[in-house]
């Protein structure tokens, strides 16, 4: 079992700022080089000497700062105690590779112990923990399943008319796929998919979900007669519950904020790999996320007027100026979830691909993805702005369902990385850069953007001049913006319009009166959160 394992994993190497020996009485400090190969990590300074070289079952890290961890190896202790008869200190170029190399570390080290095998000692590794119990933290899980274990939030997705009824339509449509066919809903919820997939023939549905919403999905199920009778509702993980047979089509709505928030991404390929038949298809089977470079004023200075708080010198006779730039960084910290004009673009698209049906499970622990653009006009650059579509490749009809802004709202919105330090670029100049999402054990992932322009002038047709902005932010924590107005730049000839739209809800006059324009950011104001920011 530990060959197979280790089999499956590819050789992972990250370059470290420095090691040292913790033992050593005349430890001397050098670069060096982390490796993950098979079940082992092994630690080299520069003249390649190996410092450790152990099974990652034996080892453990302790983090001292962002860049700086103790890699200790476990000894045999004479009094069965845990005892170390090695250790090493390691610091990192930068806290995105620190990170990285703890996930790496930890996603092994888990898999392999999940999947067992035998210590160097010979003992047998053996746990009664599932494959998600061990890569996510429990009261992340816990507030999961109570959330989507309520039908209010339940009956959210269910309004979203675009969400399903562009899956009513996929499935429907394509009857042909599903007269006949065993089908495994991942993540039932109410149990919707499941009707959907009745409904067009499927032989059986199996409808996997793991909340307290397996109940009311049995009740909802039942109360359809014709349909319960080929839908069988099962409480449980799809990493840890057994099915009767095989499926023939996978079923499921595993999207989250920027296509792969919440993690369910992963469960859905588990589902694949446990319960598809070879040949089986999945719906949906493929995802993308689009990006793009966008200009906001608005936006930036509502974020950066929210650190204003902690300029205050005299607040009840406390100074809160200390914790100002903590603050101006940690609202920027925060990925902005609204629905935006798609005119705040300022080039054209790129996306990146996720096959459903072809990528592991591990890949998408960490997922970089380059990025380039042409700017198509001159602005103030504020971020990276987000969507993102899923495909359903059936055999008679193809469907997409689409977050972009501009097309129809979604409960999912768009979603933007805001930059604390804007970039200036001008029409065809070149922008690139990098988005790193990094999985963690919160169901999320921690997002490393970097962006750059080449400075018009001297030498920058060489490339050798940039502008380079970066930031850090955790899509776990999301600042939704979705309700608030958006007012952009009108021209002379152009007339406000209201910017409340209603849907089966009355709105008295009085209410309209208190509604308040956003106004244009003036020159002066802008000036002022640039000051702010420099001195962040």
């Amino acid at each position: 079992m530990e060959d197979s394992v280790a089999q499956k994993r590819k050789q992972r190497e990250f370059a470290l700022a420095s090691v040292s020996e913790v033992y050593a009485s005349s430890s001397s400090t050098s670069p060096g080089v982390a490796v993950f190969s098979g079940d082992r990590l092994q630690i080299r300074d520069e003249s390649n000497r190996i410092v450790i070289n152990a099974h990652l079952t034996d080892i453990e890290l302790f983090r001292l700062g962002p860049n700086e961890s103790v890699c200790m190896v476990e000894g045999s202790g004479a009094d069965k105690q845990t005892s170390y008869s090695s250790g090493v200190a390691i610091q990192f170029r930068n806290e995105e590779e620190s990170e990285a190399f703890h996930c790496v570390f930890q996603q092994w080290k888990k898999e392999f112990i999940v999947q067992g095998g035998n210590l160097s000692n010979g003992t047998n590794v053996i746990t009664s923990k599932s494959k998600f119990d061990e890569k996510i933290e429990s009261s992340s899980a816990k507030m999961y399943f109570h959330y989507y274990g309520q039908l209010l939030h339940q009956q959210n997705m269910l309004q979203d008319y675009v969400r399903t009824g562009t899956y009513y339509a996929a499935v429907i449509e394509n009857r042909t796929d599903f007269i006949g066919r065993v089908v495994v809903d991942v993540g039932a919820g109410s149990g919707i998919l499941s009707l959907f997939a009745a409904q067009a023939g499927a032989k059986h549905v199996y409808a996997v979900e793991a909340s307290e919403m397996a109940e009311y999905a049995q009740k909802l199920i039942a109360g359809n007669p014709i349909l319960s009778q080929r839908i069988t509702v099962i409480k449980g993980k799809v990493e840890d519950v057994e099915l009767p047979e095989k499926a023939d089509i996978l079923i499921s709505e595993p999207m989250g904020t920027l296509l792969v928030n919440e993690r369910m991404l992963e469960s859905y390929v588990i589902a694949r790999d446990r319960f598809l038949t070879p040949n089986g298809k999945m719906f949906p089977s493929v995802g993308r996320i689009h990006m793009a470079p966008f200009s906001d004023e608005y936006l930036f200075v509502e974020i950066a007027n929210k650190a204003l708080f902690w300029q205050q010198q005299n607040y009840y006779g406390v100074d809160l100026t200390p914790l100002h730039g903590t603050a101006f960084q940690g609202y920027f910290s925060q990925p902005v979830v609204d629905a935006f004009d798609p005119r705040l673009l300022i080039a054209a698209p790129m996306f990146h691909v996720i096959d459903f049906t072809k990528i592991k499970e591990e890949e998408l622990y960490e997922i970089d993805i380059p990025l380039r653009f042409v700017a198509n006009v001159g602005a103030r650059l504020h971020g990276l702005a987000c969507w993102f579509d899923v495909l359903f490749n059936g055999s008679t009809t193809r469907r997409w369902l689409t977050t972009a802004p501009g097309s129809p709202t979604t409960h999912w919105y768009q979603l933007r990385c805001v930059l604390s330090q804007p970039i200036y670029v001008v029409a065809g100049q070149e922008i690139t850069g990098r988005m790193h999402l990094i999985a963690h054990t919160a169901q999320s992932y921690t997002i490393y953007l970097t962006l750059s322009a080449k400075t018009w002038g001297p030498g920058a047709e060489q490339g050798e001049i940039l502008q380079t902005s970066s930031c850090k932010l955790d899509l776990k924590e999301p600042y939704y913006r979705m309700s608030q107005p958006q007012a952009y730049p009108l021209n002379q000839d152009q007339q406000p319009q209201p910017l409340l739209q209603t849907q089966d809800i009355n709105i008295q006059s009085q209410d309209l009166d208190e509604v308040e324009m956003m106004q244009l950011p003036s020159p002066k104001s802008c000036a002022q959160i640039d000051s702010l920011m420099q001195n962040a």
